[in-house]
Parts: C-alpha cells; sequence; structure tokens
C-alpha cells in the first residue's frame, strides 16, 4: 500500500459532502437534512486519521520485491488485524536497497502521516554490504528516538547474517537488534525472516527475497508481536 492511499476516501466523502450543501434555497429544509446526514456518514465511516496508522519502514523485504503488492507482508499483516477486528491502516513504506543509513530521514517525511506505530525493519542490507555495526546501531537508535518524541509505538524487526561473513561481525550484528530494544525499551521481532529464511520453498529464486507464502509467514510472525502493543495502547 503506498503512502498516498494512507488519505485514499477522503476526495470522496468530501465531494459526497457537498452535494447537500449547495442545494438551490426551496429545498433548503433537504439540504439541511442532508447536511446531518454527511456528517453522520463522515463520522459512521471515518476518515484515515481516526484509524490507528502502522508504518512498516524498511527495505525490499518490505516493499515486497518480486511479489505483487497485496502479498507482501505489510498488505497481508492489514488484512490480518482487520479480520481480528481492528481499524489499521498500513503504510508500506519500504524500498529496495535502503540501509539503516537513509532510516531517520525517511521515518521525519512519513511522519506527517502521523504514525501510531513503527515497525522498524531495516540493516539488512548493512549486512550484506559488510558495513559498521556501530553506525547501523546509531542509525537505527536515532529512529526510534525520533519515533519515540513523537508518540510512535516502536516494534524493532532483528536481522541476521550468513555465517560466511564471518563469527565476529555475524554475531555482533545479531546482537545489535537486542541492544537497541534494551537501551531504547522496545519491543523486539528477533528475527524478521523467521521460518522464511534459508528456505528454498518460501522465497523467490534467488534466494533472498520472500515469495507470497514466504511474506505470509513474515506477516503472521508479526501479528504475534505486534497484537500485543495494539491491546496495550489502543484505548
Amino acid at each position: 500500500m503506498s503512502f498516498l492511499e494512507v488519505f485514499r476516501g477522503q476526495g470522496s466523502e468530501r465531494r459526497w459532502s457537498a452535494v447537500g450543501c449547495f442545494l438551490p434555497s426551496a429545498f433548503r429544509g433537504v439540504q439541511i437534512l442532508l447536511l446531518f446526514g454527511c456528517l453522520f456518514y463522515s463520522g459512521a465511516t471515518g476518515y484515515a486519521a481516526e484509524q490507528v496508522r502502522i508504518l512498516a519502514l524498511g527495505d525490499s523485504l518490505t516493499e515486497g520485491f518480486g511479489v505483487d503488492e497485496t502479498e507482501a507482508y505489510p498488505a497481508v499483516l492489514e488484512q490480518l488485524l482487520l479480520e481480528q477486528g481492528y481499524a489499521v491502516r498500513m503504510i508500506n513504506g519500504g524500498v529496495s536497497g535502503s540501509t539503516s543509513a537513509s532510516a531517520l530521514s525517511r521515518l521525519k517525511w512519513y511522519a506527517r502521516a502521523k504514525p501510531d506505530f513503527l515497525i522498524l525493519a531495516l540493516g539488512a542490507n548493512d549486512g550484506l554490504r559488510g558495513l559498521s555495526v556501530g553506525r547501523m546501531k546509531a542509525n537505527l537508535g536515532a529512529t526510534i528516538g525520533f519515533a519515540k518524541q513523537r508518540g510512535m509505538v516502536v516494534l524493532l524487526a532483528g536481522m541476521q547474517m550468513p555465517k560466511n561473513y564471518g563469527a565476529e561481525y555475524t554475531v555482533a550484528f545479531r546482537n545489535a537488534f537486542p541492544e537497541l530494544a534494551e537501551a531504547h525499551e522496545v519491543v523486539l521481532l528477533p528475527f524478521l525472516l523467521e521460518g522464511v529464511g534459508g528456505l528454498p520453498d518460501k522465497n523467490l529464486r534467488d534466494g533472498i527475497h520472500p515469495n507470497p507464502d514466504g511474506h505470509q509467514i513474515i506477516a503472521r510472525t508479526m501479528l504475534r508481536h505486534l497484537e500485543p502493543l495494539l491491546e496495550k495502547h489502543i484505548p
């Protein structure tokens, strides 16, 4: 789901409301009834601002590289939450190839949509490129700090690297996420690709990006960690 779709429906609702606001004076009584009907309709359907907005800020794993937009885990997660009765709107903030270096600036841009929750799923490309773990932690830490200052509830998604990157690097990389979660007091999903990573039948031919089945698993893993946060923070 694109960022612009956060605001979908507002234009049509406003045009619908305008029908009852500019009738000829001969139909003034009907106009008043329609006006109140418009207000009731807008309140009953709800604008996007009245829904809980969840931003998934990530890379190609979040964007849904190689699968349809509706098959990527943010869209699947939204559907699962709607089926559970939550009034939510997912914002897919995934950009293929992105590293933690872009996290803060991108979050500042998405902040105009006023997300209530942030799923922070970045770092995989830092690891694949062998970038500094310390720098990644600093980037993600600054992003978490900004999110919390803006009142967002943060769910941090962890990542792991293959063993061929060397024991020292892979251990430091894996540990970076629980260390961040503890330091910033946020909930951690230990491994975004749990039940997916390294399994040929859950990934595309490149062996890196999840296929639709893989995204289904990610969404359900995400749901287990996100739902307790929703229950705690939604009035």
